[in-house]
């Protein structure tokens, strides 16, 4: 893990882990539920966090946020899971300003998903985003980059084929039932949890298996039932779980629980059992394949399934990568404008101050002293010479920290100058995107 030292100035990050490094049960001990993020999040005020975004599905989790240090962040992430600062050290990446801003873009457009073009994680960003916005702690940049990279995801979506075809887990999950149960429309499937990808799963079967013998089985069971109206599936009582099993030919497990639902003691199989586990944390414990006729898959090994459809989708990268490209210039060109407008604003004054010195001396030794028209004229003249220097701050090949404090160093403006002015966010965390 990279090493940063500690700065008195805030810096803005990216860090987490996904399926790159860290396998499911590590991905589990890190998994944030709705309640662990509200906490994370309330933490995080308490400890002067002024904006950050957290998110958690079953292929990653991440932190958005700005911080002294990075280990603010990561202890906000270990403080509030299972996980450890030692195991998220193992399997953990940092990113900081410029390369945190192109991760999450890439993120949030389907690039970095386990399954190429999937654009589930947008959603969460969404939500996540929704959820800190509602906590106060939301910031001017996270708000502007957050929306940037929700439009470059649209974009992509809509101007390439990046997500086109039927891939994604459940779809898999329900391509490897049907690759591997011999006469699947005949056989007894029960799919315990109603979560996004247990819906996803169920349409999937319902729609490829033509299969008539599904049961869905839900701790809620109203949610169950609402999903089964729509699908015209069977729905059983939470409490029939362990019966429904014992006659199951598959199990489709995709509950949101932080701990094993399935065990081997809560078995008692007379005849072979495929087990499909797609949730995390892992929620069928791996002792289940002691019990013979018994195979578990989880939703690491559904995840690695390629086929024609993911090569197609590779082809529209380099479309997408230039999509994100163009996304990126324009929020770092909002970014150096609001950086540099304070010191084009400073600059004026100090220019308009310094006139303002010599027509006072001017109007002493005047007779008819024609204020109005001088007035206009000097006001045309800074501003003239102020939209010279703002021409070139703007200029890409200008070195725009360098520009802005020689123009301070030389007409004497800065900080002290500014501090009754409206700084805006990226002065104020010294964000530096070179």
């Amino acid at each position: 893990m990279e090493n940063f030292n500690m700065s008195k100035t805030t810096t803005f990050y990216a860090l987490g882990l996904s399926y790159k490094k860290a396998d499911a049960a590590i991905r589990g001990k890190f998994s944030l539920d709705a309640k662990a993020q509200s906490d994370l999040l309330a933490q995080a005020k308490t400890e002067a966090i002024e904006s950050l975004i957290v998110t958690s599905t079953c292929n990653r989790t991440e932190i958005y946020g700005f911080a002294n240090h990075p280990y603010e962040l990561i202890k906000l992430l270990c403080e509030n899971s299972k996980g450890s600062v030692e195991e998220f050290q193992e399997v953990a990446y940092i990113y900081k300003n410029q390369e945190a801003i192109n991760h999450m873009f890439r993120v949030a457009t389907g690039l970095d998903s386990q399954i190429l073009g999937d654009f589930e994680i947008v959603s969460q960003i969404k939500i996540a985003f929704n959820h800190s916005k509602g906590q106060g702690l939301i910031n001017t940049f996270l708000d502007r980059l957050v929306n940037s990279v929700i439009q470059a995801s649209k974009k992509i979506k809509t101007d390439t084929e990046i997500s086109s075809g039927a891939t994604s887990v459940s779809f898999a999950s329900v391509q490897y039932i049907i690759r591997n149960v011999q006469d699947i429309v005949n056989k007894k499937i029960v799919l315990f949890g109603t979560g996004k990808i247990g819906r996803n799963t169920c349409e999937n079967l319902v729609k490829h298996t033509k299969n008539g013998h599904i049961t869905l089985i839900n701790r809620t069971k109203s949610k169950a039932e609402v999903l089964a109206g729509k699908l015209n599936v069977i729905v059983k009582d939470f409490v029939s779980l362990e019966k429904e099993i014992q006659q199951a030919d598959v199990l489709v497990v995709a509950t949101g629980a932080q701990n094993p639902t399935i065990d081997k003691t809560s078995l008692n199989l007379k005849k072979p059992l495929l087990i499909l586990d797609l949730s995390i944390p892992r929620n069928v414990n791996p002792d289940v394949e002691e019990i013979p006729g018994v195979s578990l898959i989880h939703l690491d090994y559904l995840s690695q399934i390629t086929d024609d459809t993911l090569e197609r989708r590779k082809q529209h990268i380099p479309a997408a990568e230039a999509i994100i490209e163009d996304m990126k210039l324009e929020f770092n060109t909002w970014i150096n404008g609001r950086k540099y407008a304070p010191t084009i604003h400073s600059l004026k004054a100090k220019l308009s101050g310094i006139v303002a010195d010599e027509l006072a001396f001017q109007k002493k030794k005047t007779i008819h002293f024609d204020q109005t028209h001088v007035d206009l004229i000097t006001s045309r003249v800074v501003q003239k010479i102020t939209s010279h220097f703002a021409t070139h701050l703007k200029n890409e090949n200008t070195s725009l920290d360098e520009s802005i404090e020689f123009i301070e160093k030389v007409f004497q403006i800065g900080p002290f100058e500014q501090k009754n002015m409206s700084r805006p966010i990226e002065e104020k965390y010294k964000i530096n995107l070179s």
